[in-house]
C-alpha cells in the first residue's frame, strides 16, 4: 500500500491508540461528536515512477514494463503520465512498435528472405523442366503407338523401289508420298515381319492413306508391279533416276548411264554438263523395246514443256531450273515453295545479306553424292573443296541440284514478297516450316528442330 493511501485511512495526526481512535469515528458517523480537526499530513514522498521524466515514462524499456505502467493505479491518477482519455489499441500498438523497431526489422527481413528461396526454387523448377523437356518428349513419343491409317486407302499413287532399297528407304518413300500416315508405321511393321519381306525394284501401283499392312500386302503382290513403267518423284537426283529407268527398260543401269553421258545430244543448255534437272519428274510408261536414249529423251522433252508452259524463255532455262531444284529440296509445304524462294533471293541481293552465301544444306550433301539427305556435318560445311558448298561459295551452286516439278518451277518464278533470310524445316514428318528475319528468331527455331530430331532417330 502507497504512503498516500495509508495517510488516507487513518495515518499520522489521527488520534492515538485504538479505542480512541474507534470512539471518535463512532462519534462523528453518528454526528454527536465534534468534528475532527484536520492536521496537515505529512509530505508525501514521491513514488519512484515520479522520479522519471515524462519522455521516460512515455518510452517503457519492455514489454512486461509497459504493462505494469499501463495498470499502475499512480500512472493512471497522473496527469502528467496519463492523457486525458486512455490510448486506444492502435495507439498502443504503435507504441509497442516504435519502442522495438528492431523486432520488426527481423520481421521483414525473415519475409524478404523466404520470398528469396521460393524465387529460386521456382527458378530450379523452371530451369529443369527446360533441360529435361527433350528427354521427355522423347521418352513419351517412344511410348505412343505410330500414327497409322486404316483400311486399304483410296485413290492412285506410283511408287518406285530403287535397285538397293533397304526397309528404311522403302518406309521413307511411302510416308513421303502420302501411301502410309508415317515412317514408324511402316518400319515397325517391317522389324516385325517373319520371313523379312523382299521388294523388287520397279513402279508400283498403290493408293493413297493406306494401313501400313494393307501398303506392305500390296508391294508383295507382283500384280501391283507397273510393267516398263518408271515413277519419279519430284526431287529426285538423277544418280537415282537411271536405275529406275534401267529397271522399266529391264537393260543393265550402265546402259542409262551411258546413254546420258552426251547431255548436248538432248538439247541442254551450254552449262550442262548432266542431264540434272532435266528430267522432269512425273510416271512414264515405255513401250517394250523404248532404248536407254530415248526414254531419256522423252523425260527432258517433258522438262522442257513445263519450262514452256510457266513461261520461261529458252535462254532462262538454266537459272531457272537451277534455283528451282533448290527450291525443291528445300521446302515442305506447299505454300512455303515461294517462300523459300524469297530466302534464296535475299541472299543474293548484297544489300540484304553482304556475304551472297546461300548456305543451303541441301547442296552441300548433293556435293558429297548424299541426294537422300539434306543434313550435313561441320567438316562437310567446311569443306572448300566441294564446288556445291553454298557455305564457302557465294551466288547459286553450280548446276541443278534435282529434278524440280511445276510448283518448284513456280515458285522460282513468282517468289513470295517477305523479308526472310532463315527457314528450318523443325518437323520432317509434316514439313513444317518456320522463317525468320533475325538470327535470334532463327536460332530459336534450329532449337525447336533439334528437339524434334532427338525424340526421331531414325532420322539421324
Amino acid at each position: 500500500m502507497s504512503d498516500d493511501t495509508r495517510s488516507r485511512h487513518g495515518g499520522a495526526g489521527a488520534t492515538q491508540g485504538p479505542e480512541g481512535d474507534d470512539a471518535g469515528w463512532q462519534a462523528l458517523i453518528s454526528g454527536t461528536g465534534p468534528t475532527p480537526a484536520v492536521t496537515p499530513s505529512a509530505p508525501v514522498a514521491p513514488s519512484r515512477s515520479r522520479e522519471r521524466s515524462a519522455d521516460e515514462q512515455r518510452q517503457p524499456r519492455s514489454r512486461r514494463e509497459a504493462r505494469e505502467q499501463e495498470h499502475d493505479p499512480a500512472t493512471l491518477l497522473d496527469p502528467v503520465l496519463t492523457p486525458t482519455t486512455a490510448p486506444s489499441r492502435a495507439q498502443r500498438r504503435t507504441q509497442y512498435s516504435d519502442a522495438y523497431p528492431e523486432r520488426e526489422k527481423k520481421k521483414r527481413g525473415a519475409g524478404v528472405g523466404c520470398l528469396v528461396i521460393v524465387l529460386v526454387l521456382v527458378g530450379l523448377a523452371v530451369g529443369g523442366w527446360f533441360a529435361l523437356q527433350g528427354p521427355i518428349n522423347q521418352f513419351i513419343a517412344s511410348t505412343q503407338p505410330a500414327a497409322d491409317y486404316s483400311g486399304s486407302g483410296s485413290g492412285s499413287v506410283v511408287v518406285s523401289i530403287n535397285d538397293g532399297d533397304i526397309g528404311d528407304d522403302i518406309a521413307k518413300t511411302l510416308h513421303k508420298q502420302g501411301v502410309t500416315a508415317s515412317y514408324d508405321a511402316f518400319y515397325d511393321l517391317l522389324l516385325k515381319t517373319k520371313p523379312d519381306p523382299v521388294f523388287q525394284p520397279g513402279s508400283y501401283q498403290l493408293k493413297s492413306k493406306m494401313s501400313s499392312k494393307s501398303a506392305l500386302a500390296a508391294l508383295q503382290d507382283p500384280a501391283n508391279k507397273l510393267e516398263n513403267t518408271v515413277a519419279v518423284p519430284e526431287g529426285t537426283a538423277a544418280a537415282d533416276i537411271y536405275p529406275l529407268v534401267a529397271a522399266a527398260l529391264k537393260v543393265p543401269v550402265a546402259d542409262v548411264t551411258a546413254a546420258a553421258a552426251t547431255p548436248a545430244t538432248y538439247g541442254l543448255p551450254a552449262q550442262a554438263t548432266t542431264l540434272e534437272g532435266f528430267l522432269f519428274p512425273a510416271t512414264y510408261k515405255f513401250d517394250p523395246g523404248t532404248t536407254p536414249q530415248q526414254a531419256l529423251k522423252t523425260m527432258v522433252d517433258r522438262s522442257f514443256k513445263a519450262l514452256d508452259d510457266a513461261g520461261v524463255a529458252p535462254d532462262q532455262r538454266w537459272n531457272t531450273v537451277v534455283l528451282a531444284a533448290l527450291v525443291q529440296r528445300e521446302a515442305g509445304l506447299k505454300d512455303d515453295y515461294y517462300k523459300v524462294s524469297r530466302v534464296f533471293l535475299n541472299r543474293l541481293d548484297p544489300a540484304q545479306w553482304d556475304s551472297g552465301l546461300l548456305q543451303s544444306d541441301a547442296t552441300v550433301a548433293y556435293g558429297t553424292g548424299q541426294t537422300d539427305r539434306v543434313t550435313t556435318t561441320d567438316a562437310e560445311r567446311a569443306d572448300s573443296s566441294n564446288p556445291y558448298n553454298t557455305y564457302v561459295h557465294p551466288g547459286l551452286p553450280p548446276g541443278p541440284i534435282s529434278n524440280p516439278g511445276d510448283l518448284a518451277i513456280d515458285a522460282a518464278l513468282h517468289p513470295a514478297d517477305g523479308p526472310w533470310l532463315y527457314f528450318v524445316t523443325w518437323n520432317l514428318d509434316t514439313g513444317e516450316t518456320i522463317f525468320s528475319t533475325t538470327s535470334d528468331e532463327h536460332d530459336a527455331a534450329v532449337q525447336k528442330w533439334l528437339d524434334w530430331m532427338d525424340a526421331h532417330p531414325e532420322y539421324k
